[in-house]
């Protein structure tokens, strides 16, 4: 296995190689992607910072922002037929504790603003953990 390098989501090691998919991914988004970037970079959105084509266990997530736990995937046709590929993924994401938006290259040219407004909604739910059971909802 190649030397690990050191990646922001911390106790995760990122081969070379994956680091180097990921620049290459950054280098060369779909037409999609590139227009929601253009509205989540710099912390445009809500003052948060996004990350995009990050390496997460070993996936490559198109745009995530720690501060919220949010994955955000933008789909083409390169994911027909990878539904089972893509849960599986999502799986994992959720394991993390991550929120997991999809989207379609056709939702993003047909409907921008409505796509940056449920990223927007699902940045500012509530992430504060639940408050513990009272003792009659424990049955006691």
């Amino acid at each position: 296995m190649p030397n690990p390098v050191p990646n922001i989501i911390v106790g995760q090691p990122v081969t070379e190689v994956k680091l180097a998919r990921a620049k290459e991914l950054r280098r060369d988004m779909t037409p999609a992607e590139r227009r929601v970037w253009e509205r989540l970079r710099a912390n445009r959105l809500d003052g948060l910072r996004f990350r995009r084509q990050q390496v997460i266990d070993g996936f490559i997530a198109d745009f995530y922002c720690h501060s919220t736990a949010l994955v955000v995937e933008i789909d083409g046709s390169v994911h027909e037929g990878r539904e089972a590929y893509d849960a599986g993924r999502d799986q994992i994401f959720r394991q993390r504790g991550f929120l997991v938006l999809r989207f379609t290259n056709a939702e993003v040219e047909a409907d921008l603003d409505g796509v940056i407004g449920r990223i927007a909604a699902e940045c500012r739910r509530d992430l504060s953990p639940p408050a513990p059971l009272s003792e009659a909802e424990r049955g006691e």
